[in-house]
């Protein structure tokens, strides 16, 4: 299993992680859906070639082709969203806030897998990449949906233990070269 690969990658000295790892995606109650685009999504939003190669089979073997692409679509679409909003949110003039985005973003109104699971992914880029805005909106749009604050943490526990697991192991192949 990859993700006994990934664990095995973890150092040592972040034991928490390794044992996070285990049990954020080994021991989840979301749905499989749910569960691996959330991990897909994370993995990509990581940018650690190391967790994306680890976890990306079992991702695909676990989802639809259209959920496999929504997945990977949420983690695009949001990385031009995190900066877009991030960034217009963090400037003092509040007049960019009134400005139009001018920006395509029809994957959102139309990701080819149900709402409900594209905004729970984009909630979960939204924690690695830092965009307040973005999780607001996100969360509000779960939140009516029905989806109760259990799931959304679930989503943001794999976004955390993925993005520091990424990290991690990223450092440790810089420092062994």
């Amino acid at each position: 299993m990859a993700l006994d690969e990934l664990k095995s990658a973890v150092p040592d000295f972040a034991k928490d992680l390794k044992l996070n790892l285990g049990s954020v995606i080994g021991n989840s109650e979301l749905p499989k859906q749910q569960l691996w685009g959330t991990v897909l999504a994370c993995a990509i939003a990581s940018r650690s070639p190391k967790v994306l190669r680890e976890l990306e089979p079992e991702a695909k073997a676990n989802l639809s082709a259209e959920a496999y692409a929504a997945a990977k679509s949420a983690a695009a679409i949001m990385a031009m969203n995190n900066v877009f909003y991030r960034t217009r949110h963090l400037l003092s003039d509040p007049e960019y806030g009134t400005m139009r985005a001018g920006l395509r973003m029809n994957v959102i109104g139309n990701p080819g897998v149900e709402k409900v699971d594209f905004e729970l992914w984009s909630l979960a880029v939204s924690a690695i990449n830092g965009c307040g805005m973005c999780l607001d909106s996100h969360e509000q749009v779960l939140r009516k949906a029905g989806v109760d604050r259990e799931t959304i943490l679930e989503a943001i526990k794999i976004a955390s233990v993925l993005q520091a697991v990424g990290a991690t192991l990223e450092a440790e192949g810089v420092l062994a070269e």
